[in-house]
């Protein structure tokens, strides 16, 4: 890669991942957070806070633990320890900060190979790890939801506040965005194990389309990363792929469990019932997914008590519970981020061979 666009590439990635762009997305979560408590509070709405339940606070900071080690050994074992532990953990809280102050369209995925690369692994290695990620983190949602779906059939959906059309909408929403995680799943595993040229040759052609030629060199340069990743992933033996499995497994399942843990610290909540709100993250994901918001902020504050507030009572502690679980899910890895950033910086770049942009981005 020429040197001068490789530089423009990390200007560009430390401009998305400068600290200052925490301040917007807390800004918006917390001013809708905000106003749902000013729109809801009354007296007295608050008193379960007196009789919280220790041990399931506990389990909650014991998932969330367990979630980044999770996230930590995936991503050391995805890129065949080419990674020490301390960069596997900078990686991952890079990562997480990015999926924060970015786009949940975009998310951490799109300088996760840039970070990868900064690490001291070929761009071409990276790119190949984190499509592994992708694949795997979209083949866990292919095969969880029509298990949930089985298991909670049209409890699934907040019946008891959408209704008519707004609840077709959401059923529709949810159906598009599982068969388009699915034929993308399908398509990586094709081009990344069967026929890479053949895939990169159907998207080019694809969007040669008049209306779609303006994300041809996009399209183009995913082909080419589908081939190099290619390239880098054959010949890794069953062992590989399934830690890789199981460990995406459990993250994900860790990562889902959170908020029953949360609401069951405070209400009680049944077996059933913390099944149900695990399987309903699946349908609260698909709002994230199409927030334009940094990290789906204010739209995940704003969609909360649609898909949870049946199981928490009143609006008041349904405001608080989402808040704590934006505290404990977004705004910590927003203050981590904003930590682990600089020291990241000066670890990759070092103190004298900072570039200018470096420097900049930690303003």
């Amino acid at each position: 890669m020429p040197l001068t666009q490789q530089n423009n590439q990390e200007k560009q990635l430390l401009q998305k991942l400068r600290p200052s762009r925490i301040v917007l997305p807390v800004l918006i979560g917390l001013s809708v957070v905000g106003f749902m408590f000013w729109r809801s509070y009354r007296p007295g709405d608050l008193a379960p806070l007196a009789h919280a339940k220790l041990h399931w606070l506990l389990l909650m900071v014991a998932v969330l633990l367990a979630r980044d080690l999770g996230y930590i050994y995936r991503i050391r074992h995805i890129a065949e320890r080419a990674l020490s532990w301390r960069a596997s953990l900078d990686v991952i809280m890079l990562w997480e900060f990015a999926s924060c102050v970015l786009p949940s369209a975009a998310g951490g995925t799109s300088v996760a190979p840039f970070i990868l690369n900064k690490e001291g692994i070929s761009l071409g290695k990276s790119l190949a790890y984190v499509m592994v990620t992708a694949l795997l983190d979209n083949l866990y949602y292919v095969i969880t939801v029509p298990l949930v779906v089985l298991l909670a059939g049209n409890a699934l959906y907040p019946h008891e506040v959408l209704q008519g059309g707004l609840i077709t909408t959401l059923r529709v929403a949810f159906v598009l965005s599982y068969i388009s995680v699915s034929l993308y799943a399908g398509l990586m595993l094709y081009a990344l194990f069967i026929n890479p040229l053949a895939v990169k040759r159907l998207m080019v052609r694809l969007f040669s389309i008049p209306g779609l030629r303006r994300w041809r060199p996009k399209a183009y340069q995913h082909g080419n990363e589908m081939v190099w990743a290619s390239a880098q992933l054959r010949g890794n033996g069953p062992v590989y792929w399934l830690r890789a499995a199981l460990s995406t497994a459990f993250v994900w399942t860790a990562r889902y469990a959170v908020i029953g843990c949360i609401i069951a610290a405070f209400v009680e909540v049944s077996a059933s019932e913390f099944a149900l709100i695990f399987g309903r993250n699946l349908t609260y994901k698909v709002i994230l997914l199409i927030a334009i918001t940094p990290g789906g902020a204010g739209i995940a504050e704003g969609a909360f008590p649609t898909f949870f507030g049946k199981f928490i009572g009143t609006p008041t502690m349904t405001n608080f519970i989402v808040l704590l679980y934006r505290i404990v899910t977004y705004y910590l890895y927003l203050v981590l981020g904003a930590i682990f950033l600089p020291r990241w910086i000066t670890r990759v770049f070092g103190h004298k061979a900072a570039p200018d942009e470096a420097t900049a981005a930690l303003r």
